[in-house]
């Protein structure tokens, strides 16, 4: 008998909605076939079955589950499924509804959500409330999962029904009684939801603190659009700066590390880069892998696909999985500052802003325009000195002063530049750093 447990899927939650299962209970499956699919506050990813057995659901579709949960098991052919409640460890099969203790509880409806409800995916749910359907449509299907694409089908010759109406609220009429009761309540999504609870341990268990440096990027603008034409690939702000990050990593090794607990930190072997993506479905964090190691050219192509793959909605967990720094973009015109959230686990967090023109002295009595951006890292003052961030953010700023540094291969990371970097604290005798 192997158990079939959650695996992390990511950092940022601690739960996660079995959506589906592939596989039904009792089928005999072979070893990487899909047993189920698991959905994350960004993304829906398939578990594999790591061996061949008779597949037993512990757990009924739509249910939450965490990492390290047993959700089914695998039993050879033959060998006997359903285990006394002891040999289960409380846990029991799905395939004997009503039982006592089973994972449907007694009277407990077999279908998902209860009462012959379907189960609403989060990006489906999204969807139904920027196009104002109701649940009764979707119910309408006849589906047990409802996804995007079947949300997608109800919209009106393709064009997004309007959002439904919200009542307006009457004008107060002095010593009329009920109008402090006239209010609307409305349940966050729970990709919102799951959203909420990462922002709320950031600020709970890091003590942050916040950097901003105007950085003049005509340079970077111009350079970007020189080396689009002759990389044939898209070069802007967000390419050169993660290509410049990534080229940090052994200068800088405490941005990029994750705190352990009071007195250590795990330093990591490379620079793995989350950048922001919000096409309005939703934002996520996909990562390029090794920036340190990466050309800006295939920095640009992996942003590119990442772009693509967002707007599409087809990225996938692995996609947005192990990063140890992220680059956030606010790129809308005339955002000049804003704040990132340090994920947990991660010891900063970097925030690039829409240039802006500003006028300034030319030096010969007269002005000229520069393009400037405001370039802001938020880091756990427990890990990283407000010293180094100004060190840090200044290295960043002289790469996009010189990018045509950026556009050369990356050097290689030697054994003399990760043991000596900046921003390493001098560690006492008997401590990790």
């Amino acid at each position: 008998m192997i158990d079939v447990r959650v695996p992390k899927l990511n950092n940022n939650d601690t739960q996660y909605v079995l959506v589906e299962w592939v596989a039904k209970d009792g089928q005999t499956v072979r070893a990487g076939e899909p047993l189920a699919v698991l959905e994350t506050s960004k993304a829906a990813e398939e578990i594999v079955s790591e061996a061949e057995g008779v597949l037993g659901h512990h757990l009924l579709e739509g249910a939450d589950c965490e990492p390290g949960q047993v959700i089914a098991r695998l039993f050879a052919p033959g060998e006997e499924r359903y285990l006394s409640g002891g040999e289960r460890g409380g846990e029991a099969s799905m395939a004997e509804p009503g039982r006592e203790g089973s994972a449907a509880g007694p009277g407990a409806s077999a279908e998902p959500g209860g009462q012959g409800e379907p189960v609403i995916t989060a990006p489906a749910q999204a969807l139904m409330d920027r196009l104002g359907i109701g649940p009764e449509r979707v119910r309408g299907l006849g589906k047990k999962i409802i996804r995007r694409s079947d949300v997608e089908e109800l919209a009106p010759a393709g064009v997004p029904a309007p959002r439904p109406a919200v009542p307006a609220r009457e004008p107060a009429v002095p010593g009329r009684r009920g109008d402090a009761e006239r209010t609307t309540d409305l349940t966050l999504s729970r990709a919102q939801q799951r959203a909420a609870a990462v922002v709320e341990l950031s600020h709970r268990t890091i003590p942050p603190a916040y950097t901003v440096m105007k950085v003049d990027v005509g340079a970077a603008l111009s350079a970007g659009r020189a080396l689009t034409r002759s990389l044939r690939t898209l070069v802007g702000l967000p390419e050169l700066l993660v290509t410049a990050v990534g080229s940090l990593h052994g200068r800088f090794p405490m941005f990029f590390a994750s705190p352990v607990d009071a007195r250590t930190v795990r330093l990591s072997a490379a620079a793995h880069v989350g950048v922001t993506f919000d096409v309005g479905k939703g934002l996520v964090i996909p990562v390029v892998r090794d920036a340190s190691a990466r050309s800006l050219a295939e920095v640009s192509r992996d942003l590119m696909t990442f772009r693509l793959s967002a707007m599409r909605g087809d990225l996938r967990e692995s996609d947005l999985q192990g990063a140890n720094i992220v680059v956030t973009l606010h790129n809308e015109p005339g955002v000049v500052l804003a704040v990132p959230i340090i994920f947990p686990g991660h010891a900063c967090a970097l925030s690039l802003a829409a240039p802006q023109q500003e006028v300034v002295p030319d030096g010969e009595g007269g002005f000229a325009v520069r393009e400037v951006v405001y370039l802001g890292v938020a880091f756990d003052h427990r890990v990283v000195n407000g010293r180094d961030a100004v060190l840090f953010l200044d290295a960043l700023r002289a790469a996009l002063a010189s990018p045509g540094t950026l556009a050369s291969p990356p050097a290689p990371a030697s054994p003399e530049t990760l043991g000596s970097p900046e921003g390493l604290p001098a560690a006492e005798d008997g401590e990790k750093a």
